[in-house]
């Protein structure tokens, strides 16, 4: 058979297919991902798991017009190559290139911009019941993973959803259960043979029979326990989802093209809202992704054929706070982990290891991760709970009512903040600085380096109070600095003295004011250069001293310009009534980072070292002043 995918331009080419062709467009588009993903990076296993179930949805459904709301979005990419963007991947996640995520600026079948996860469901609620206003007929699905389940909003959404009558359909993308038909056709039997009295009874006492049995009788019973709760896993879902509204069809097998047209076109004819309970497997045709299903759910470039990644992985933040963590956790048995779905993203695989019972995953749920640590530290204990950036949004509120009003010790590790890259908007950490500056009873720290980081975590974890350790994704710059002063309560630490310009800037910027300093230097500009350590509280005694000697000051950060260190340090100029003071603060403004590399997206927004001296040396020319 001919090539079946050099034939689609858009979803009308897909209709036109049979079942033989769009088998066939399956397998080539599992080599189109494999090659982008192995050069652009990406990520990979999920984008491999919903190839036949996107080939589906596209076949029954009449989209754009029927609106598909991927939950987190990072399993699009089959989506995008089927809705005429098929020759622009090869710019997937490059700077100005196709987005990682769904972006309703690229096209009109990307109907909602998803990054976060749990979130798909409300907003389909939200299409449905706007359908429902406007007298359309329109088809809304939210497509959700097991995993984004464990997330509130998502639970949030079911309830209101199951008794909304909205004509809403849920496709819930499982990929952790096997499937086969006769575990299937047993949970149908066993179901209905569990709810009779008698099976209660039965059940008791076969146990107690197989007990008896010398040597073997303990593993029968395991056994058939487990038998038990796969079985039980299978048939809950039926109970739970028709229990509070849905009209539950599946499990399905998600690589069955047939079989999920089917079950998609009988959805379309129930009124009211329906969940499809769809079986997947991660990585799927990559036996490599299928056998490492974490390690390529987010994965840089990498060579097809063994799998391993272009580029030597060295040591990075999250490994040296992960290593550290276990150090001070072996003198220290009040220390404990916590993590929202993300262990060996934040660096905590060793620890797991080490100290099982002290790590606490609690999936994608980082509002119950927050309010579970601050019962901990109430308790006694040591919470550290490492999550990325962007995803520390969505717990705030539990950092103010659950952890800093009580003032408990609590360590907020703020990975991957910053500028992260290529997963764009959603994923940029840019805000965390500001929204936890806000906040009464909280410690805000970031390190310059490796070495500062693993100060600042011993020094927080004997803190007693709350506190947050912010750094950014990947490893430590090539500056190898002289000293690192050992970590005091809100103490700066002056990396370089100067008479014309005093830098301060905070965590890995802190580099990039050593190289603005070593370019002005040409020029004639003597900088002293100011490690801030902590945004709060600022060191206000170090750092009025150096403006007062050098009446110039420019802040770096690598976060929002607007109540980060840029807006504190203009505070304590005002607070101090220092005079005659030129000032100008390097960072984000007021907008939202699209995706592109770090030194791309930094060179964009003048964060560069070049771009600062030369606005540097522009303001000085201008105003006969250094600034």
């Amino acid at each position: 058979m001919e090539e079946v995918l050099k034939n689609i331009n858009g979803v009308k080419d897909l209709k036109k297919l049979k079942i033989k062709e769009k088998k066939k467009l399956a397998e080539e588009l599992r080599e189109k991902i494999l090659d982008i993903v192995s050069k652009n990076g990406g990520h990979l296993a999920s984008n491999l798991g919903v190839v036949e179930l996107t080939i589906a949805l596209h076949s029954v459904f009449n989209t754009p017009r029927d609106s598909i709301i991927w939950d987190v979005g990072h399993q699009t990419y089959v989506h995008k190559i089927l809705t005429g963007r098929k020759n622009q991947m090869d710019t997937l996640r490059k700077f100005n290139g196709i987005a990682g995520f769904p972006k309703t600026s690229e096209s009109e079948f990307d109907c909602f911009n998803t990054g976060h996860s749990s979130t798909s469901i409300s907003v389909a609620l939200g299409m449905a019941r706007a359908n429902k206003l406007d007298d359309r007929k329109n088809k809304v699905i939210a497509v959700i993973g097991d995993g984004a389940l464990t997330g509130g909003m998502a639970q949030e959404a079911l309830n209101d959803a199951g008794s909304s009558n909205s004509d809403i359909t849920v496709i819930l993308n499982d990929n952790e259960m096997s499937i086969s038909k006769n575990v299937g056709g047993m949970t149908y039997f066993l179901s209905k043979l569990r709810t009779k009295r008698f099976y209660t009874r039965t059940n008791s006492r076969v146990k107690r029979l197989f007990l008896r049995i010398p040597k073997v009788g303990k593993s029968i019973v395991k056994a058939a326990q487990r038998m038990k709760r796969s079985i039980k896993q299978m048939f809950i879902p039926k109970m739970y989802y028709e229990d509070i509204g849905f009209t539950y069809l599946g499990p399905v097998d998600g690589h069955d093209i047939e079989k999920l047209e089917s079950v998609l076109r009988t959805s379309k004819l129930i009124d009211g809202p329906v969940l499809i309970h769809v079986i997947t497997k991660k990585g799927k045709g990559y036996k490599i992704a299928e056998e490492n299903p974490d390690k390529f759910h987010s994965t840089s470039s990498f060579d097809i054929q063994t799998g391993k990644l272009k580029k030597e992985k060295k040591d990075d933040y999250s490994k040296i706070f992960g290593r550290k963590l276990v150090e001070l956790a072996k003198k220290d048995e009040k220390i404990v982990a916590v993590s929202a779905a993300m262990i060996d993203g934040t660096g905590l695989k060793e620890f797991k290891k080490q100290f099982p019972e002290r790590t606490f995953d609690v999936g994608i749920a980082e509002q119950h991760a927050l309010g579970m640590a601050a019962g901990m530290a109430k308790k006694g204990y040591k919470p550290v709970v490492p999550i990325y950036s962007s995803f520390y949004q969505r717990a705030y509120d539990q950092v103010i009512h659950d952890i800093c009003i009580q003032n408990l010790p609590v360590v907020m590790c703020v990975d991957r903040a910053g500028i992260v890259g290529n997963d764009g908007e959603t994923h940029q950490g840019l805000f965390d600085m500001a929204f936890f500056s806000l906040i009464p009873n909280i410690t805000i720290m970031a390190p310059k380096n490796f070495e500062e980081l693993e100060k600042m975590l011993e020094f927080a974890i004997n803190l007693n109070s709350p506190v947050v350790i912010r750094y950014p994704r990947g490893g430590e710059g090539e500056t190898k600095f002289e000293k690192c002063e050992d970590i005091k309560l809100g103490r700066a630490e002056i990396i370089k003295e100067g008479e014309d310009l005093t830098i301060v800037a905070i965590g890995k910027m802190v580099e990039r004011a050593i190289e603005v300093s070593e370019i002005l230097k040409e020029q004639d500009i003597d900088c002293e250069v100011i490690n801030a350590r902590f945004l709060k509280p600022l060191d206000s005694y170090t750092i009025e001293r150096s403006i007062r000697k050098t009446k110039n000051v420019i802040t770096i950060e690598d976060g929002i310009l607007r109540g980060g260190l840029g807006t504190s340090v203009i505070e304590l100029i005002n607070e101090c009534k220092i005079d005659g003071v030129h000032a100008k603060s390097y960072g984000y403004d007021d907008s939202f980072v699209q995706h592109g590399s770090v030194d791309e997206l930094e060179k964009l927004h003048g964060l560069d070292a070049k771009s600062i001296a030369l606005s540097i040396q522009i303001s000085r020319f201008m105003s006969n002043e250094i600034l």
